[in-house]
């Protein structure tokens, strides 16, 4: 298809989020790299799968991921073809995310990645959600390394604001939001008015982490994307 789709997953899932894509997006060369162990700066990540990834690009981030996925743009916006943000944004974290992830880093090494997202459940995938899907989810974040994870929070707490990039970006932007997920939508309506070519899609009864959770209108959305942007 001329074109790598990245799929960047989210804070502190790891790439098995992306599960429910891989079978829809089987048509394309997709790869689901590991943000965790990357080291303590998003600039870094993005550096690094610059490097590992030959050719164009369509990255495609879910909330942390997008931080990346922006990272990824600043650094080469000749490369894409276009660009996904599910759940995510492009302002620096506020004090009050600060003292957030200063906790949530107190909170990993005491006990772990799944004690995490335990805080987190509801607010990504939505309260009572028990499938076989969300199982080994979270069995993949509990299986990951807390210092890796750590990084993670670290890194997003010194992320730069990457407003500027969405403003020049040279391919469409596509911005996709939960229903629920209110914050993310008004951030979600700005970067769309901000981007040269940009798309807002928010999906019904979906929270944060809106692939995992709606992957029966996401996918759809995505391959419709693809289709537009690489044919």
């Amino acid at each position: 298809m001329g074109a790598t789709v990245l799929l960047l997953h989210a804070f502190p899932a790891a790439a098995e989020m992306w599960e429910p894509q891989l079978g829809a997006l089987a048509g394309y060369d997709v790869r689901t790299p590991s943000l965790v162990g990357r080291g303590v700066s998003i600039d870094d990540w993005a550096e690094q799968l610059l490097a590992e990834t030959d050719g164009d690009l369509v990255p495609i981030g879910a909330s942390m991921g997008g931080y990346c996925a922006l990272a990824i743009a600043k650094r080469a916006p000749e490369r894409l073809r276009g660009l996904v943000l599910l759940g995510s944004h492009a302002s620096a974290d506020p004090p009050e995310a600060k003292v957030w992830r200063d906790e949530s880093i107190a909170r990993v090494r005491e006990h772990g990645p799944l004690a995490q997202w335990q805080t987190m459940h509801d607010y990504a995938i939505g309260a009572g959600s028990d499938s076989p899907a969300a199982k080994r989810l979270a069995d993949s974040i509990a299986a990951l390394d807390a210092e890796g994870v750590v990084q993670e929070l670290v890194a997003m707490i010194g992320r730069e604001d990457t407003n500027d990039v969405v403003r020049t970006l040279p391919c469409p932007l596509l911005a996709v939001a939960g229903e629920h997920d209110l914050g993310v939508i008004e951030e979600s309506k700005r970067l769309v008015e901000l981007a040269p070519e940009g798309e807002l899609v928010i999906v019904p009864g979906a929270n944060h982490l809106v692939s995992f959770q709606r992957p029966d209108v996401v996918n759809s959305i995505l391959l419709g994307f693809l289709e537009r942007c690489l044919g």
